[in-house]
């Protein structure tokens, strides 16, 4: 299994697995014209797609999943709720239960729920049948379960929103501040250090910090932060930006 991240951040958010002969695309927040172009910078087409699946109803993860879904002919999967906040017409779509996996192909997905300021959202583990890849990049406030599911996982995407002192001294108005800080808004990335200390890291081997602010959090802040709790030189572990994303990692 082998996951690339597309484009992570407020503007747009999209991420490929892959296993045996199946590829997904967690989220969509980029129309047919970019996707195809991000896709093709890491050797795909958007006709190699299987699925999209979506974590939830925001703009950045969900803007481009309609227009995409109905130009490649791709399904969309997710929650109920986030089926009744997201407009998607024309669509074949497929629900699922946050609390109960299933498959797409060579790929199963373990979803969970998380605390965030969207209807029904979810977020995912994906395994091959021997690694398991984590993905969380939309939460609040880490809960007991969240850190059950990651354990164990070999690869992590780790939502590292903000920098807590940089959102207090930046220029958003107070309502976005409390709303980003709050308990369903994002984590910074004390807490992303936290929840990456909770879980069982044993068969860790990429962790890839995701969902950066590009206003209030810096790259290295966040990688700091990692690097503090896993003990490693902050090199070793990788950042999913807005325009690049990140390049594939080999899971296992």
């Amino acid at each position: 299994m082998r996951f690339a991240s597309l484009g992570s951040g407020s503007r747009g958010n999209a991420l490929v697995v892959e296993a045996g002969c199946t590829r997904i695309l967690l989220d969509c927040g980029f129309g047919p014209r970019n996707l195809a172009a991000r896709l093709a910078r890491v050797g795909l087409a958007p006709d190699d797609l299987d699925a999209i699946l979506v974590t939830h109803e925001h703009a950045d993860h969900v803007g481009g999943a309609a227009a995409c879904a109905r130009r490649y002919a791709i399904d969309v999967f997710l929650t109920h709720g986030t089926l009744g906040a997201a407009a998607l017409a024309d669509v074949s779509l497929t629900v699922i239960d946050s609390h109960t996996p299933f498959a797409i192909g060579d790929i199963e997905l373990f979803p969970f729920p998380v605390p965030h300021d969207a209807r029904e959202p979810a977020q995912f583990v994906f395994s091959d049948g021997a690694c398991r890849l984590g993905v969380l990049t939309d939460a609040g406030c880490v809960t007991p379960h969240m850190v059950g599911m990651l354990s164990g996982c070999a690869a992590l995407v780790l939502e590292c929103n903000h920098d807590a002192a940089m959102l207090a001294a930046g220029r958003y108005p107070p309502y976005l501040k409390q709303r980003i800080a709050g308990r369903y808004g994002h984590l910074d990335n004390a807490a992303a250090a936290g929840l990456l200390a909770q879980i069982d890291r044993s068969r860790l081997r990429h962790v890839v910090a995701a969902h950066l602010s590009q206003e209030n959090n810096t790259p290295q802040l966040a990688v700091a932060a990692l690097a503090a709790v896993l003990g490693c030189e902050p090199e070793w572990l990788a950042v999913a930006d807005q325009d690049n994303g990140c390049d594939w990692r080999q899971v296992g």
